[in-house]
């Protein structure tokens, strides 16, 4: 029996050392945690229950017969967060680079199964340079086989992807389909074709970092939605984020104690909307004083800067918040705004996650490159998602809502469930100065005619109580006094039932 107990340590040591302490060492010179690190610092101290621990591959072409490591470059289990379970899995890059291998694959796709079945999130650590090519189209098969299971898993279960290594190929496609992507800045990289592939096809030099690095994706192509300076913030970011989320769409998100009050008054907030309908104003400050203990947690903060999308607790409860910024393009809707709010919208239905809308938007962005890049489509993302969400939806206008974009912003018209205006809102087709100019046409040469017209079509139509007449605004309401009215509503929707036709599944315009 010792003996049996001394190989089964000894088989332990080999797999935690994965691909030899030099290795590990290499790791470490370039700033990187090893696997194992990682899922230490990811879950709560002493949780982590590994599965498949000796696995190896099965290949024996190209001499792989005499290179055979327990684990095959991959750490799997399950473990808590703030004591709540999640399935993990770590790629190992000392470890054949983290090349993934049939096996390799198997272990992914065992704890992704598991994870549905159980009903809990589950979070990829992603540091591999792809298909383990010696073993040619069955690591194909094996990526193959986990795209599957990220698309069923989809609006099942929270699916969330660190990229702290490279990613490149077809491995990117299993993060694309998750619903969060983290990267760690200069030492992660995700794309489709690597830099040496992009010069012999296009004659174009681009470093790594340039061509998918984490600032390239999440400030220009929006593929990632936080980057951070190091593999220990990324790690402790993911374990606030998860504070967020329910183990599955079966679930509730979990509510935390607070001591910040639901009817607390913020005068400041009086005073936030200039009297000047031209000049901007930071809709962050207005999400931070009336989220719980200021705490906002903010998704693709540096890409399509014009609208915010993120989660924070109200009353202790988590909610999805979408505002425009009028900061960024006095707030306009444009493609790439349409497309990210369309996708938070859509995973916090997904997610029984209450939606609060905050509206200060004069209307979709004109231009030739918008309507060439088919902002009509791409608009009807986010009204769609809107539309179809059956989730708690509480929406504040704050100053403009015009045109289209009105109805976009979770309006009444689209199922939202109390919908507030400030007395600075403006609720109308378009602005005082474009309609009277359409309207009275004829008055155009006449300055002064055009000027008391302007100011005439603003007293009646430039506020809220038109569409409050109407019922499209539930109330006018003070600023101070926004927090208490939205964490009032919230609580009075935390039974709602809404469902949606039946249906395989909508169309959504892509």
């Amino acid at each position: 029996m010792h003996d049996i107990i001394r190989r089964l340590e000894e088989k332990r040591a080999q797999a935690r050392l994965g691909g030899g302490q030099k290795r590990i060492d290499a790791q470490h010179r370039r700033g990187k945690l090893t696997a194992r690190e990682r899922i230490e610092l990811l879950l709560d101290p002493g949780s982590f229950e590994e599965w498949d621990m000796f696995v190896e591959h099965r290949c024996t072409d190209f001499g792989m017969d005499d290179k055979r490591i327990p684990g095959d470059g991959v750490v799997t289990g399950y473990g808590t967060i703030n004591g709540r379970l999640v399935f993990v899995f770590s790629q190992d890059f000392t470890v054949f680079g983290g090349a993934l291998s049939e096996p390799h694959a198997e272990k992914i796709c065992k704890v992704m199964d598991k994870a549905m079945q159980a009903g809990a999130p589950v979070i990829g650590l992603n540091d591999s340079g792809g298909a383990r090519i010696q073993e040619g189209v069955a690591s194909l098969g094996g990526y193959a086989e986990v795209f599957q299971r990220n698309v069923l898993a989809s609006g099942v279960i929270p699916q969330i992807s660190l990229v702290m290594g490279p990613c490149a190929g077809g491995a990117v496609y299993s993060p694309a389909m998750t619903d969060f992507i983290l990267m760690v800045k200069d030492s992660s990289y995700m794309f489709v074709t690597g830099p040496d592939v992009v010069k012999t096809v296009t004659h174009q030099e681009v470093t790594q970092e340039e061509l998918g690095g984490a600032v390239t994706h999440t400030t220009k192509s929006g593929v990632a939605d936080c980057a951070y300076e190091n593999d220990v913030e990324a790690l402790m970011m993911t374990r606030r984020l998860m504070s967020f989320l329910p183990g599955s769409n079966r679930e509730k998100p979990p509510v935390w104690p607070t001591q910040d009050a639901a009817d607390r008054e913020i005068p400041s907030l009086d005073t936030l909307v200039p009297d000047n309908p031209n000049l901007p104003y930071d809709m962050k400050e207005l999400i931070a004083k009336i989220a719980d203990e200021g705490d906002f947690f903010e998704i693709q903060p540096d890409h399509a800067k014009n609208i915010v999308v993120g989660f924070a607790h109200m009353a202790g409860s988590p909610v999805g918040i979408v505002a425009n910024q009028p900061m960024v393009l006095a707030g306009c809707l444009d493609i790439r705004s349409s497309i990210k709010g369309a996708r938070f919208v859509r995973f916090c239905d997904c997610f029984n996650i209450p939606i609060i809308t905050f509206v200060d938007v004069p209307g979709f962005l004109p231009g030739t490159a918008q309507e060439h890049g088919g902002i009509i489509k791409h608009g009807a993302k986010l009204l769609f998602a809107y539309a179809e969400a059956t989730v708690p939806k509480v929406t504040v206008i704050t100053r403009k809502a015009y045109g289209g974009a009105y109805d976009v912003m979770s309006s009444k018209h689209l199922r939202g469930d109390v919908n507030f205006a400030w007395p600075s809102s403006e609720v109308a087709v378009m602005g005082p100065k474009g309609a009277v100019e359409i309207i009275f046409r004829e008055d155009l040469g006449d300055p002064a005619k055009i000027a008391e017209r302007t100011e005439e079509y603003r007293q009646k139509f430039a506020n809220p109580f038109i569409a409050a007449h109407r019922g499209y605004i539930d109330d006018v309401i003070m600023p101070s006094e926004t927090r208490r009215r939205i964490c009032r509503s919230l609580a009075m929707l935390k039974d709602k039932q809404l469902t949606n036709p039946w249906r395989k599944h909508a169309n959504i315009p892509l």
